[in-house]
């Protein structure tokens, strides 16, 4: 028999924990697995993927020496920061003395951190002048933090940026005591020393809970017979080897969003979109941005850091959000699910058992309002009503999709609370579905105008077995176009198994060099690699930010050399009627720019602009933008290319200049040089692709006018 290749993704969501075998050639699903979260169970959610993965592996008769690729999403550093499951931390900073000394004191004694759930993060602390840090002085400062009730010690050093030496001396003197240790310098190489502590610090305060999970997984995995390196999801749309996972664990928050929106990227043609994740009780909703999704640092209890992750919204309203009425009126939907008190939804209700149903109102749990509704059924048995029965009843939900369900059944049940709201049925579905894009359309907006992307470029995502119940109907108020990709209910175990190894180097550079920019490349380079990332996989971008003059390198890379395409090869004339339909337009009104063996680009002219759109040879549409010019040229003429261009779509608004966003296609990769500063600068940062290019070698540049929105 043929060895076959395998890759497994595991996704741990707050009720069920599934995983998903896929064929690493064709990234054809071969096996399936589900059960229920193990939140209860004393290894926590490690039990549960565990049990999962070996179910998957048994049951579709997959040999443990087939798998090349094993990872899993984890919500175990979310849920321990929102529960407060964290230890106490001891925080060695360190700095000059004197004055300077002064300050670097204050800003590393981080006094305990406020999770934003009445929980907190405890701290004590202690300052070391660096002359004086050395093995035994920082021995006897553990011991006394360690007095004081730390259980994890963290270490965070003045300008710790420019020399990492003392911060790893803090992790070698913490591990010979015994003790886990954070340093500033695992996280961020950026400036900002109360930001890198505190990081640093709550990294730290989930350090043991992270590392029980982490051994118990691994070695589960081993006992398996699985010898590929565990990799676990990061908050950022990333892989990590789980040995770097146990340094930072923080940079695991927000996996499960992560997951989601990489499945959904895998299965989607779409450049620009909002993505929701909608679950039983709660939607997370993010931003995809010319491909990639949209990431941020994280904002924990109120506090900014350094760690990076998706930038998601998560809203109280689902597929199984309540309804509320009082006063002949609906009062709200949400934030209490149907799971609470174990209520089935009407719409999953067999239509036998809809006998006299009667409208009660009540209180979920203690402390909630009283005006949650359920159905009383003849039998005795309650159920309620809910976003995936409105959807149902409107006529929203196909019968492909995982919402769909007995729309008699919930017709018979929301019929009482019609009659109580005196309305018709269908018009008390659609005041239930109007209650949750209430809250959903001021978060669409503000990404739009955050992110700059035109509502004529906006798709709306779906993934999760509660999308159908939200997006058609937030799509139709909104005139937007919505797409729920294949396996929308599984999306996030594969958004896992097909997860490329990401990882991030930065720095503040206000006039960055070319050798600058190459040595911050190589820095993430290698840390993809550190990461498990084959180094011929490895792509890097550079990301600017004119405000704070911060350049970030991210690099991507596979763990292992792919030999084939998610989607089969795209020809032309497909390629122009997705770019059309992307553009609202008939595929004749759409002209053929350029084209080679990796990338179409397409044009059409509307008024005294022209909208652009780059496809790649699988269909997906990598850029889009709304006035825009594109050239091919080859490598030795870049500069004066850029040059022209970069004049051409340079606009001015009042006393503002408005400066082009560039993408460089080389090779088979597509650049993103958006907010640059100036066309020195564009060109400094530029180069460093052109270093090892062959001037022949042909390059699409694409140069878009900016908007102020």
């Amino acid at each position: 028999m043929e060895k076959r290749s395998i890759r497994v993704g595991i996704d741990v969501g707050g009720t069920h924990t599934k995983a998903v075998a896929l064929d690493n050639a064709t990234h054809e699903i071969v096996g399936e697995s589900i059960v229920m979260t193990s939140h209860d169970d004393p290894m926590g959610v490690a039990a549960g993927v565990i049990e999962c993965f070996e179910k998957c592996l048994t049951q579709n008769g997959i040999d443990p020496d087939d798998v090349v690729f094993i990872a899993h999403s984890t919500t175990q550093a979310t849920n321990a920061l929102l529960e407060g499951d964290v230890a106490k931390v001891g925080i060695i900073g360190m700095g000059a003395g004197g004055l300077e000394a002064m300050l670097a004191k204050r800003q590393t004694n981080i006094p305990a951190i406020d999770l934003g759930t009445g929980r907190f993060i405890e701290t004590c602390h202690t300052y070391m002048k660096v002359k004086d840090v050395n093995k035994e002085s920082l021995g006897k400062a553990i011991d006394e933090l360690k007095a004081q009730g730390a259980t994890v010690i963290a270490g965070s050093k003045a300008f710790g940026v420019d020399d990492l030496k003392e911060e790893l001396l803090v992790r070698e003197a913490a591990q010979e005591k015994g003790m886990l240790a954070s340093v500033a310098s695992d996280i961020s190489k950026l400036y900002g020393l109360t930001r890198r502590t505190r990081t640093a610090a709550i990294n730290g305060s989930i350090l043991p809970k992270m590392m029980n999970t982490a051994e118990s997984t691994e070695s589960s995995v081993r006992k398996a017979g699985i010898k590929v390196p565990l990799m676990i999801m990061r908050g950022d749309g990333g892989v990590m080897d789980i040995t770097e996972m146990k340094k930072r664990p923080v940079l695991t928050m927000l996996s499960g969003p992560a997951a989601s929106v990489m499945g959904a990227l895998m299965y989607l043609r779409a450049s620009n979109g909002i993505y929701f994740e909608v679950g039983g009780t709660s939607t997370n909703i993010g931003v995809i941005k010319n491909g990639r999704p949209a990431v941020e640092y994280s904002i924990v209890g109120g506090h900014r850091t350094y760690i990076n992750s998706l930038d998601v919204r998560v809203l109280g309203v689902a597929g199984g959000s309540r309804v509320r009425a009082a006063n002949g009126h609906l009062v709200d939907v949400g934030p209490r699910s149907a799971h609470i008190g174990g209520l089935k939804y009407a719409v999953y209700t067999p239509t036998g058992e809809i006998e006299e149903p009667e409208l009660e109102f009540f209180s979920p749990k203690p402390g909630d309002p009283e005006d949650y509704v359920r159905i009383k059924l003849k039998s005795g048995k309650r159920v309620t009503i809910t976003n995936s029965c409105a959807a149902n009843v409107l006529g929203l939900v196909k019968e492909t999709d995982y919402s769909y369900g007995n729309v008699e059944s919930a017709r018979l049940c929301m019929k009482p609370l019609a009659d109580y709201m005196g309305v018709s049925v269908e018009e008390c579905a659609r005041q239930i579905l109007d209650k949750a894009y209430e809250k959903i359309k001021p978060v669409i907006e503000e990404f739009a105008e955050k992110y700059r992307i035109e509502k004529d470029q906006i798709t709306l995502v779906g993934v999760g077995g509660g999308a159908a119940a939200l997006l058609p109907y937030t799509a139709k108020e909104m005139q937007l176009n919505y797409s729920i990709p294949k396996y929308a209910e599984v999306i996030s175990s594969i958004g896992v198994a097909l997860a490329m190894v990401r990882d991030v180097g930065e720095r503040v550079i206000p006039n960055p060099t070319t050798e600058d920019i190459r040595q911050l490349k190589k820095e993430a380079a290698t840390l993809a690699v550190k990461n498990g990332a084959v180094p011929d996989t490895i792509e890097v971008q550079i990301e600017i930010d004119p405000q704070t003059s911060k350049i970030t390198a991210i690099a991507l890379g596979s763990t292992e050399v792919q030999t084939t395409d998610l989607q089969l090869k795209c020809g032309e004339e497909e390629a122009r009627g997705l770019a059309a339909d992307s553009m609202h337009a008939k595929p004749e009104e759409v002209e053929t720019l350029i084209k080679n063996d990796i990338f179409y680009v397409f044009g059409r002219t509307v008024g005294e602009k022209q909208q652009v759109r780059l496809v790649d040879h699988r269909g997906f549409i990598k850029v889009q933008n709304s006035d825009a010019v594109a050239r091919l040229c080859k490598a030795g003429e870049w500069e004066e290319a850029v040059a022209e261009l970069w004049n051409a779509q340079l606009g001015y608004k009042t006393d503002m200049v408005m400066t082009p966003d560039f993408f460089l296609c080389i090779g088979g990769k597509v650049l993103d040089f958006s907010n640059t500063l100036s066309l020195e600068q564009l060109q400094t940062i530029m180069r460093s692709e052109f270093l090892e290019a062959d001037e022949n070698e042909p390059i699409i540049l694409i140069a878009a006018k900016t908007e102020v929105f």
